[in-house]
């Protein structure tokens, strides 16, 4: 299921001078594929399976994959970390016109960054039902005081990207029932 909402307080679209933009949903399977390899990398190092791309003007700006563990940082997300890319390559930290591809709804840490990067476009593949400030466990963007409005595209590639979280804690779950060998 492909859930599409805007978040603008019923405002409208986000506009420039009044114009509604035109956004080619086209390729959102395809960038939603990039994240997903970037999240196969999160999983190689035994990170939780989250990736993200930034992308603008149909090219990849940013990539990034969940590393807290490995980095000894919290705020080491995808989304972090692909934004952070972008933007010491554009050597400014605002990104409009960009659209964040992440594998799993952001966090709230993640959904602030979105707004003070000035990002155009969310979308993500399947629900956080435990820490998700999109739509599971808050409404982060609906927040009347933010200075800046982010569309909202859910549930692209919903299946794929459940099954690679699940795939993964599965096989986590199945690696501690297994006796250590010391």
């Amino acid at each position: 299921m492909r859930v599409t909402k805007l978040i603008s307080n019923g405002k409208g679209y986000p506009t420039v001078k009044g114009v509604r933009p035109i956004i080619d949903r086209s390729r959102d399977p395809h960038f939603m594929r990039e994240a997903l390899a970037e999240a196969e990398k999160a999983a190689a190092l035994g990170e939780v399976p989250v990736g993200a791309v930034l992308v603008r003007e149909g090219e990849i700006i940013g990539r990034g994959f969940n590393r807290p563990i490995s980095s000894h940082d919290p705020s080491a997300h995808a989304e972090m970390l692909a934004i952070r890319m972008a933007a010491a390559e554009a050597g400014n930290y605002r990104l409009p016109g960009s659209t964040l591809y992440v594998t799993l709804e952001p966090c709230s840490m993640c959904s602030g960054l979105l707004v003070h990067a000035r990002i155009q476009r969310l979308v993500y593949g399947t629900v956080e039902p435990k820490s998700g400030a999109v739509e599971s466990r808050g409404r982060f963007f609906e927040q009347e005081h933010l200075n800046h409005r982010v569309m909202v595209e859910g549930g692209v590639l919903a299946e794929e990207c459940s099954q690679a979280l699940s795939a993964f804690f599965r096989a986590r779950r199945e690696a501690a029932k297994k006796p250590r060998e010391d």
